[in-house]
């Protein structure tokens, strides 16, 4: 029921410090960046899988609280969550359940309908999430160029540490690698504070994404990281360059870490990473 090329690896720091903007990077998206660099909060719960419910109440929450801080001309800093989650199938506000192949009342998921825009999708383990809640007032109040910076990040994380060549489809939200669509996004503006956001297939199953249409799109492939890498590895060239293949979590950790750093970089943002573990997770009132 509906409840409401070559390929290598790049060093990534394992540290999330200020990085600086680099003067001529790939897929220059020339925003609108602010002369002083703002700070973000970083709820970092990639290893873990979080239950939609409990991550959809926690960005409402935040929302609400920034609100409270503007109304009050206070400062109103930016927040990023990251983690996983249990299998489940989104949808947004105006979704159709023409795009379930199943029946709703016996969906093999939980099925949620939000406020964000965009058709059915699923998010499941080896799938980074990232919730954006950020104010832009800070940097640009302009929907497309938020949709547009977030596609940025993630062509910037696969050029730079997978050398995969990704890109955008005019017309379409998201990043793709030839037809295969690697990361979706979706997200919802109230006042000019941003929540939901992206989710990138790093090593998931895609097999749950065949009982849905993906995105509304029912001539598209939805790809994975892994996917691709395990496609390439038979090559020799691609062979001498990864030894060994990375495991899953490997895969994972690779990935948070440049999702951190292109984040860091495009906003202009100084990542400060706030500690939070399951257990203190499921005591707060999310």
């Amino acid at each position: 029921m509906i409840l409401a090329t070559t390929l290598c690896f790049r060093t990534i720091p394992t540290t999330c410090t200020t990085v600086k903007q680099q003067k001529d990077p790939p897929h220059q998206l020339n925003p609108v960046i602010p002369t002083k660099t703002k700070a973000c909060e970083c709820f970092d719960l990639h290893k873990e899988l979080i239950p939609y419910e409990k991550a959809w109440s926690w960005q409402k929450q935040i929302v609400k609280q920034k609100k409270s801080l503007l109304q009050e001309h206070e400062d109103c800093p930016d927040t990023l969550i990251v983690l996983q989650h249990n299998p489940v199938y989104t949808m947004g506000t105006g979704s159709s359940e023409n795009y379930l192949n199943f029946d709703v009342k016996e969906a093999p998921f939980d099925v949620y309908r939000t406020e964000r825009g965009g058709e059915v999708t699923y998010h499941g383990p080896g799938q980074l999430v990232m919730y954006p809640i950020i104010n832009l007032r800070n940097h640009k109040k302009d929907l497309h160029w938020y949709l547009r910076t977030l596609e940025e990040v993630v062509i910037r994380v696969l050029s730079s540490t997978f050398s995969i060549k990704a890109s955008r489809i005019e017309g379409l939200t998201g990043v793709w690698v030839g037809n295969q669509k690697l990361a979706a996004i979706g997200v919802r503006v109230s006042k000019w504070i941003t929540y939901h956001g992206l989710a990138l297939n790093v090593t998931t199953d895609l097999t749950p994404f065949s009982w849905i249409v993906p995105c509304g799109l029912r001539h598209r492939q939805v790809g994975s990281i892994k996917g691709l890498l395990q496609e390439f590895q038979s090559s020799t060239q691609y062979a001498e360059a990864v030894k060994p293949f990375p495991d899953d979590y490997q895969l994972i950790d690779i990935s948070y870490k440049s999702l951190i750093k292109e984040f860091s970089e495009v906003f202009n943002l100084e990542i400060h990473q706030k500690a939070i573990t399951v257990p203190e997770f499921w005591r707060e009132d999310h």
